[in-house]
């Protein structure tokens, strides 16, 4: 008989846990500007299977990435919950990457909104096979990592 070969078609979302969706949402969608898709309220029973956990509710807001997919927030509710945030080395650790166009424009912007990065500003990638290119890690209200990534300018 033949082998079924199955394959990853593509990316739909990236979920991150949050503590307070407006909280988040002020650093997701008024800082780094992703427009909101959807913004509901789930108790459906499935999810409590899924997930294999006793909550009352999820609150969760998609929001879209340009020419992506989409960053799935969720604020759990009725259950008790804990900060999982950690440093990049830590094991079970995430982070997502974003394309931006102008990384020191953006970066001053969340700065100036009170948002923190590891280092101080963009830093320029000098070695390896994204020579050329600028990178920072920015971190959201519960200490989830955000890199911000500006490709090499074509000169």
């Amino acid at each position: 008989s033949e082998e079924h070969m199955t394959h990853i078609t593509g990316f739909f979302h990236g979920g991150i846990t949050v503590k307070d969706m407006d909280t988040s949402l002020k650093f997701y969608r008024d800082g780094l500007q992703l427009e909101v898709e959807f913004d509901v309220i789930n108790r459906a029973d499935y999810l409590r299977t899924v997930l294999a956990m006793p909550f009352s509710e999820i609150r969760i807001v998609y929001l879209r990435i340009p020419n992506s997919g989409f960053v799935e927030l969720l604020e759990y509710r009725g259950i008790e919950r804990h900060s999982a945030s950690a440093r990049p080395s830590d094991f079970g650790g995430g982070h997502i990457c974003l394309y931006v166009d102008d990384i020191d424009a953006l970066v001053a912007r969340m700065h100036s909104l009170g948002y923190l990065s590891r280092s101080e500003k963009a830093v320029d990638i000098v070695a390896g096979p994204n020579i050329g290119a600028k990178v920072v890690y920015l971190i959201d209200p519960d200490g989830y990592f955000v890199e911000l990534f500006q490709k090499p300018s074509r000169s």
